[in-house]
């Protein structure tokens, strides 16, 4: 069974929620509340939130901040992520990830599918590990939010999902950079 790790404690993870948006604000940002209360709703801890314009100077500034902070576990990001002239998220995740986790997209294309075809295909949903500290992009609709936390995140970031899942593994992520 594959979520059979109720001997497990929980273990809460400190997660970032970025939106990438020329338009929207705190008041008006759907798919960051739809992160936002998943998150929480699921036991782990909403550190901090931003919004960014779609500029990937910026994007790449607000990643490498929440890096260096070792109280941010995970960033999750909405928005940019299509194929439009402004869509630079993906191009900004590239740029700081130490290691790329690629089946998480192709996974999130994969269940996107089944919802709404084609579609999907105009989707850059990407993930990585840069300084010990995970990255999704995500989709800017609340929809794509819903499915790539329904449907993969709440499982990866719960340490009791069997046979594994991405807290486990959290010890291990900056292992290249300790001196032997």
């Amino acid at each position: 069974m594959a979520n059979a790790g109720a001997e497990r404690s929980f273990l809460p993870v400190n997660i970032a929620v970025l939106t990438v948006s020329d338009s929207r604000t705190l008041a008006d940002d759907r798919s960051g509340d739809t992160l936002a209360e998943r998150l929480t709703a699921a036991g782990h801890k909403l550190v901090q939130r931003a919004i960014v314009t779609d500029d990937k100077e910026l994007i790449v500034a607000r990643l490498k901040a929440w890096i260096a902070d070792p109280s941010i576990d995970a960033v999750l990001a909405t928005g940019g992520t299509g194929v439009t002239g402004r869509d630079v998220t993906p191009e900004a995740f590239e740029a700081v990830f130490e290691k790329h986790i690629p089946g998480f997209g192709e996974l999130f294309r994969w269940l996107s599918f089944q919802k709404i075809r084609t579609s999907t295909i105009q989707s850059r949903a990407t993930a990585g590990i840069a300084g010990g500290t995970y990255l999704f992009a995500l989709p800017g609709s609340p929809g794509a939010c819903r499915d790539a936390w329904d449907d993969i995140l709440v499982h990866q970031l719960d340490n009791r999902t069997r046979p594994c899942n991405f807290v486990e593994l959290m010890p291990r992520l900056q292992e290249h950079t300790r001196q032997g």
